[in-house]
């Protein structure tokens, strides 16, 4: 049994477009396990917090959105749209919301140490966003991209029917 046997199965399959969404939501979906901020050493977001369990629950939606729609040969394009613009707002609003925590969270801990151990307090670093919220903020949006296809119709192609002129 040859590799290229389920390989021809899945590039024949009539709702191939399908496994976009389905690498967008597996990607989704690690991503929700990777910092999304850096500060220094520090990293945070990610699945400890709310917004990580929501990106986590968002990627698993449209992983099953995705599969239903290939095992029941139905569109789902339309909730996979909300899905990806929703993951997008959430990863997009959290991050930006984390960098001034996390910048804040640094400067309290250095004015702390600085404060026990009778030094000046050192410069914090500014925060960064990390690989996890780069995938997140991708896969979301290739997943509402995927949904936008919707509102893409193709066009009817006009072509002339050869009329048999010998009757």
């Amino acid at each position: 049994m040859s590799l290229l046997g389920p390989l021809r199965h899945v590039a024949g399959h009539p709702m191939r477009a399908y496994y976009v969404p389905i690498l967008g939501g597996v990607v989704l979906g690690s991503s929700a396990f990777m910092p999304w901020i850096v500060v220094g050493s520090d990293q945070y977001g990610g699945v400890p917090d709310l917004a990580g369990f929501w990106v986590l629950g968002l990627a698993m939606l449209a992983l099953v959105l995705a599969v239903l729609s290939i095992a029941t040969r139905k569109n789902s394009r339309h909730p996979l749209l909300l899905v990806g613009l929703f993951a997008f707002g959430v990863l997009f609003l959290g991050e930006r919301l984390m960098e001034r925590a996390a910048a804040q969270q640094s400067w309290a801990t250095e004015q702390a140490r600085a404060i026990v151990t009778g030094n000046e307090a050192r410069s914090v670093s500014e925060p960064s966003m990390a690989p996890g919220a780069y995938l997140g903020l991708g896969a979301s949006t290739v997943i509402a991209l995927f949904g936008l296809t919707v509102v893409v119709k193709r066009a009817p192609q006009i072509r002339a029917l050869p009329e048999d002129d010998d009757v």
